[in-house]
């Protein structure tokens, strides 16, 4: 095996960003072992991917235990009790009111796809409303409800029509709920009537974004909109999902029930694995047919996500998230005064982030955040980056790190906050 940067860029296009300089040999729960030797504390998860760790015990015998059985029949042809299962394991978990009804397809882009696609069935309507900073996948469509432009839609359009962005309510960045709602009621003057609209998709908190706090009076704004206009609410939680937030999901924060919720990432604890859920009625608008894909609900991540729903609720990992997340955020709130360019230190449970502006201004300090970064994986620690400006860190290490190694990275970052100034 050839290890260098150079072999890989002579097989793999530049396209691919890779923001580590190094490969992966083995990884157990929050930490990593390259294959020159060096370990890693792992704060980014896979994108949060890792809530139950690398290789949780459990997850990998019940996906050992599922591939002694079979990997693939394709539900569609040959179908197997675990989907049916799963399925009904979600309906009774997930905070949406009334029966439903689950699928599973691969991805958390292939999940959005699908609920707009449910909607739209549905409603017979057409028209989206998405966010300004929203991420919600890379594929052509959903890359047309992403509301950031770099580098995910740079020279990749014209995006699929019918798709509106409203603005995203940030005091911080200037823009109150008031304003927000203010802007999508001109979206229905101007540009797209509500009675036009299939669906509303939002994330209860923003991951690319900024891990920015959707809220929760402008969610029940946007319910009491969507009821009146007989639009489908979906909350995007393919980030958020699965204890990251302190609780399931995020949205049992809110006090509001969507009709739809997609997830994936942590669903699987890194197997391939998504899925919508929603009000049975608006999930069987599509006929037969009409829903699911080759490896749609695939035995091995239907396993895993079993044993996943398994270690949240055994190692009550929803109460280690806000444990955790508590632990973080006092730790860099108390740096504020030492390291002025920390204007914000926010999040629910361990969906926790900084944001770095230049000191006494409004100016996000990207620049800063980078060296940070930069100075944080030298000293052992990888971090992760997000946010319009490019100026947030966002913490996505596992739920289940040792004390020890959480402390360790607190450590390593507060080193790298302080040098980088």
């Amino acid at each position: 095996m050839i290890n260098t940067t150079e072999h890989r860029l002579s097989a793999v296009p530049q396209g691919v960003g890779v923001g580590s300089p190094f490969y992966a040999e083995r990884a157990k729960n929050a930490e990593i072992w390259t294959t020159d030797g060096k370990r890693y504390i792992d704060f980014a998860g896979g994108i949060g991917v890792l809530n139950t760790g690398h290789l949780h015990p459990k997850v990998q015998a019940a996906v050992a235990e599922q591939l002694q059985k079979f990997s693939h029949t394709c539900y569609h042809v040959v179908p197997y009790a675990l989907y049916a299962d799963t399925a009904a394991r979600i309906n009774a978990l997930t905070p949406i009111d009334g029966d439903k009804r689950t699928m599973f397809v691969n991805s958390g882009a292939e999940a959005v796809e699908n609920a707009i696609k449910i909607a739209r069935a549905y409603t017979k309507r057409r028209g989206v409303i998405a966010f300004n900073g929203a991420f919600h996948g890379r594929t052509h469509f959903t890359l047309g409800l992403t509301g950031k432009i770099a580098p995910y839609k740079l020279n990749f359009g014209p995006f699929s029509g019918d798709i509106v962005h409203a603005p995203y309510p940030n005091e911080l960045h200037g823009l109150r709920s008031e304003e927000a709602l203010a802007g999508l009621d001109k979206i229905f003057k101007c540009h797209m009537a509500a009675t036009d609209v299939a669906a509303i998709i939002i994330e209860v908190v923003q991951g690319e974004g900024g891990f920015n706090i959707t809220p929760f009076p402008f969610l029940k704004e946007l319910r009491r909109i969507a009821d009146e206009n007989g639009i489908v609410l979906i909350f995007d939680e393919v980030q958020t999902g699965f204890a990251r937030t302190g609780k399931l999901f995020a949205t049992e924060h809110t006090g509001v029930s969507p009709d739809i919720i997609t997830m994936a990432k942590s669903m699987a604890g890194g197997f391939t694995l998504s899925g919508v859920c929603g009000k049975a009625d608006i999930m069987n608008a599509p006929t037969p047919g009409g829903l699911g894909g080759t490896y749609g609900g695939n035995p091995l991540g239907l396993a895993a996500a079993n044993a996943v729903m398994d270690v949240i609720e055994e190692e009550k990992l929803c109460e280690r998230s806000v444990a955790l997340g508590n632990k973080l955020k006092a730790r860099f709130e108390a740096l504020k005064t030492d390291i002025p360019a920390i204007r914000d230190v926010r999040g629910l449970g361990s969906m926790a982030a900084i944001e770095l502006m230049k000191p006494n201004s409004n100016t996000p300090d990207a620049d800063l955040t980078k060296k940070i970064q930069a100075l944080a994986l030298e000293k052992g620690l990888i971090i992760l980056t997000c946010g319009t400006y490019y100026n947030v860190i966002r913490f996505l290490y596992p739920l289940t790190i040792e004390d020890a190694v959480f402390d360790e990275a607190l450590d390593i970052l507060e080193a790298a906050l302080k040098e980088a100034q």
